[in-house]
């Protein structure tokens, strides 16, 4: 196999977690129209740029959810069930390579899951890489795309450019803004993301403006590399798979980084789970991952007003 067309099985990896495989592992990639989506919210309002009409749907093995060629970001809401809900709020950032989105496995099924557990959830549909529009096409555009990042993801060029760390801006933003209208604590809203979406939500929480940074980060298969942490940067939790064949082991030093703003840090390495895991492999450890991130938001004090409430929660 080749170098590209190893790396475009890679990027199949960000988008699956179980269905059907084409010969030599690729996906089988299926157009769909987009799925109804009556609650997602422009996310800069009348000012909204780009156009629905540029998107690409699919659904991976048929399953999934997938969309490229993002011009046109949205904030989607899922709600815990009347009564549930525990004032906390998460904006949930999939991954694809900056390149597509995986919507089911990465962002609508994590903030069902999240809405499950009394947490108001709203998916990131953030803008991306323009990519052909036809699957044949596509896939070794993404390959040869994401051969240039090997090595160096958090300073590439599929980074560098986005658009996305300023729609993650946007979407927490947003959120604070309309705490009182969702019954949310402003002082307890928080972003996760899973590989394209963790580097995201890492530039968020690093580099926006105060009002429009996380409470507290999710990074959830992103690269380990170190950085600069200022002292003031949100609590994190850090998860991956050392079998991560997209950011083979580094060990920890993003998380040593942390530690060394003396900032609050977890980090859950699973021995099995490869890359884009989503809510775990069935038959691994990474199964645990949404529980073990809601006990630690629990431990933070993010969740409730008894025994674990943070000092500054209102």
């Amino acid at each position: 196999m080749t170098r590209i067309a190893s790396l475009c099985t890679l990027v199949a990896t960000l988008v699956l977690s179980g269905p059907a495989l084409a010969q030599g592992g690729m996906p089988v990639m299926v157009p769909a129209k987009a799925p109804a989506d009556q609650q997602a919210i422009p996310l800069y309002g009348k000012a909204n740029p780009g156009s629905l009409s540029s998107e690409v749907w699919s659904r991976a093995g048929g399953k999934d959810y997938t969309v490229r060629n993002v011009t046109y970001p949205t904030l989607t809401p899922v709600l815990p069930a009347k009564g549930k809900a525990n004032g906390a709020a998460v904006v949930v950032a999939p991954g694809g390579a900056f390149m597509l989105l995986a919507m089911d496995h990465e962002g609508w099924k994590v903030a069902h899951a999240l809405a499950a557990r009394g947490i108001t959830a709203f998916v990131l549909k953030y803008r991306l890489t323009p990519t052909p529009r036809d699957e044949k096409e596509a896939a070794p555009f993404m390959g040869a795309k994401l051969a240039q990042e090997i090595g160096h993801p958090m300073s590439g060029e599929l980074l560098g450019k986005s658009e996305a760390p300023a729609d993650g801006a946007a979407a927490i933003a947003y959120v604070r803004s309309h705490a009182a209208s969702y019954g949310i604590d402003p002082k307890r809203i928080g972003m996760i993301g899973f590989s394209a979406g963790a580097m995201t939500a890492r530039r968020v929480a690093l580099d926006a403006p105060v009002a429009a940074r996380p409470d507290f980060l999710g990074y959830i298969y992103g690269p380990q590399d170190a950085e600069n942490v200022p002292a003031d940067a949100p609590p994190m939790f850090d998860a991956i798979a050392l079998d991560d064949a997209l950011f083979p082991s580094k060990g920890f030093p993003i998380a040593q980084s942390w530690m060394a703003a003396k900032r609050p840090v977890e980090i859950h390495g699973y021995q099995q789970g490869n890359h884009g895991f989503g809510l775990g492999v069935p038959g691994t450890t990474t199964t645990h991952v949404l529980d073990q991130f809601i006990a630690w938001l629990d431990m933070q004090g993010f969740l409730a007003k008894g025994p674990n409430a943070r000092k500054d929660s209102k």
